[in-house]
């Protein structure tokens, strides 16, 4: 199969990606990523695999509730899915910057398929091995944090830099998309089917993101491959983000963030039922749908609308905007409210998510991209569960409400945006990594 460079498109794709008709398209744009054949295959595959993903993981726990009316083991499965996101990225971020990443990630979604039949096969019987279920569900999640560096390192390799932020843009927009997609068709046929079907199904969607990786045209080889043992490089990542002012900042701003501001996500079914008296699950389900909506609407305006616009103010305004917002979602007491103001909340939020995740991925070079992504993904999708789980020890242990939680992330969110001034850090040379 035929490689070539990113950073020397064709003559017949810098057509394609600037002319639409007689319209000349806007660089950095989404409409502009998506103009990248490379782009659209492996973008497409895997937003058609994270759908089954999201199908799988919602309808999980509700198997695994009616399994074993276990609330303990609910929280377990969820930790199987997530937690080896905050313990083995910086594996996995290694493995990105060091081997042909192309093939690395054929080998580990199809790993994930093969471990999705499994969990299918595991439910089928009567009486399911309850532990059988968290270890399959463990090694999925296992798996997903080795490669989840890969993948992120890989997507700004198939557009040419000036088209980075429509790329990022388009990305959020498939990571809260399929969210909302992948319940919303999960749940019929989980009701008609049953659940090895829905888990049978999702295994078959890792197909479309192998299809993408292996159609693509782009040169899989890292430039400069890191070398010597990974054991050695672990806390390389850590260093040169460290030594980096600006990085050093987004993730500050981002694992604080996390932590603090965004456990009302995990907490949404506790914020829907104290707050605001929705207890059936369709509703339920609709109040997250929306939700996610707006957080979907607002990865792509920073693509769209906001595409030249100053990516570190847009995430200032959004941090004092997402408080705002928070603190109203925390007052109100009534469903018609909720459904107006959780979309705002979305939107706002991702608009901060992908701002960062933009300015971050404008500023790397390539041979770092895994590593760094790694720390993205410790700071977004790791840490986001243990602060679930604090906000959760916080409502049980020391009896605070669900609002009192949400109003720490008010507070944390209010301190972020005046302190995530990226302009006063400047966008300059990243620090080098020789010697990481």
């Amino acid at each position: 199969m035929p490689f070539r460079r990113p950073s020397d498109p064709g003559a017949a794709d810098a057509t394609d990606a600037l002319v639409d008709g007689d319209r000349a398209l806007r660089r950095g744009t989404a409409r502009a990523a998506l103009r990248h054949r490379d782009f659209r295959l492996v973008w497409g595959g895997t937003f058609l695999s994270n759908i089954g993903t999201w199908m799988q993981n919602v309808l999980l726990g509700k198997f695994a509730l009616d399994l074993t009316h276990d609330a303990g083991y609910v929280g377990l499965l969820y930790f199987a899915q997530l937690g080896p996101l905050l313990f083995l990225s910086q594996v996995g971020g290694v493995i990105a910057d060091r081997v042909n990443r192309r093939r690395y990630l054929v080998i580990m979604q199809f790993t994930q398929m093969l471990l999705s039949f499994g969990l299918a096969a595991l439910v089928v019987v009567e009486q399911p091995s309850k532990w059988g279920i968290f270890g399959c569900v463990l090694a999925i999640g296992i798996v997903n944090a080795l490669s989840a560096p890969s993948m992120g390192a890989i997507l700004p390799t198939l557009v040419p830099k000036e088209d980075i932020s429509g790329a990022v843009s388009l990305q959020s927009v498939q990571l809260n998309l399929s969210r909302v997609l992948g319940p919303v068709i999960g749940a019929p046929l989980l009701a008609i089917f049953g659940p090895q079907w829905v888990f049978a199904i999702n295994a078959a969607t890792y197909a479309f993101a192998v299809a993408g990786l292996m159609l693509a045209r782009y040169d899989a080889r890292n430039p400069n491959p890191i070398q010597g043992r990974i054991s050695e490089k672990l806390l390389s990542g850590i260093r040169i983000a460290w030594r980096d002012r600006l990085l050093r900042r987004i993730f500050v701003t981002m694992f604080t963030f996390s932590f603090f501001s965004l456990m009302y996500v995990g907490l949404f079914p506790e914020v829907a039922d104290t707050n605001f008296g929705i207890s059936a699950s369709d509703t339920y389900l609709l109040l997250y749908a929306v939700w996610g909506l707006g957080a979907t609407l607002g990865a792509l305006t920073i693509g769209t609308y906001l595409a030249e616009h100053s990516k570190a103010r847009i995430t200032r305004y959004s941090l004092g905007f997402f408080a705002v917002l928070l603190a109203v979602f925390a007052l109100i007491r009534t469903a018609p409210l909720a459904f107006v103001v959780a979309p705002a909340l979305g939107f706002v939020y991702f608009l901060v998510i992908t701002a960062l995740s933009t300015i971050m991925q404008e500023h790397l070079e390539d041979e770092i991209r895994g590593r760094i992504m790694a720390i993205w993904i410790m700071s977004f999708g790791g840490t986001v569960p243990i602060g679930v789980y604090a906000g959760g020890l916080m409502i049980s242990a020391l009896g605070m409400t669900i609002s009192q939680i949400m109003f720490v992330g008010v507070v944390a969110a209010a301190l972020l945006a005046w302190y995530c001034d990226l302009d006063a850090v400047g966008g300059g040379p990243l620090a080098s990594a020789e010697g990481s």
